[in-house]
């Protein structure tokens, strides 16, 4: 069910030390774009972060738009093998659809500046050509795996049939997104608390009334 949640990685024939390497400078680059914004982040100042040069990244990505390619399939990649065993290891749609709420909202919290600078490429970043650098495509897929769990647990029985699953799975991704900004603007934003109770909301409107946990209802 939860193949389409992200890839689990790309395959390539580095070496430990490229490896490691690219690792630093994209490390740096999120940290700058979370700091500076994606606009006043340059490869100059990059590389002044990570204590190289210009040349460097170049060597290894290419140029920016690859680095922030990058960056972002890396997120996501991180975030599907983060979620998926977490997922996988509750066997009902109620405990199923709070672990994919939860353990997003946790790795989010535990990557903040990644999703900050992730938030920031998203809404700011362009190609040459004036498109956008994020696929939209990874929302879309998200939403799609969601809609896939939400329609599955429909047709057991376990949820509620009266919800369109792609309108709740829209919902609830744009529920989870929402966090991002949280985090940008308060440090002291707990994940956690606001985790349980977007998971008690959303598991309380997709479950019938007898299948609720008695703790959503008092």
């Amino acid at each position: 069910m939860w193949s389409r949640i992200g890839p689990t990685g790309q395959s390539a024939s580095l070496t430990f030390t490229e490896t490691a390497r690219r690792a630093q400078l994209m490390a740096a680059a999120i940290d700058t774009i979370a700091e500076l914004g994606y606009g006043q982040a340059s490869l100059a100042r990059i590389a002044e972060a990570a204590d190289t040069s210009k040349g460097v990244i170049i060597y290894h990505f290419g140029g920016k738009d690859e680095l922030i390619k990058e960056l972002v399939a890396d997120l996501v990649a991180r975030a599907g093998t983060y979620m998926r065993p977490r997922i996988e290891a509750e066997q009902t749609g109620a405990g199923m659809l709070r672990a994919l709420i939860e353990s997003n909202l946790a790795f989010m919290a535990e990557n903040r500046n990644h999703v900050v600078a992730t938030v920031e490429i998203a809404l700011n970043a362009r190609a040459a050509d004036g498109s956008r650098l994020y696929d939209s495509a990874y929302h879309e897929m998200s939403v799609a795996a969601v809609r896939e769990l939400l329609a599955h647990f429909q047709g057991t029985g376990e949820f509620l049939d009266t919800f369109d699953p792609l309108v709740m799975a829209g919902a609830v991704r744009a529920a989870i997104d929402g966090v991002a900004s949280l985090l940008a603007r308060d440090p002291g934003f707990d994940a956690g608390h606001h985790a349980r109770e977007l998971a008690n909301l959303f598991v309380r409107a997709a479950s019938p009334p007898a299948a609720r946990p008695q703790s959503l209802e008092e």
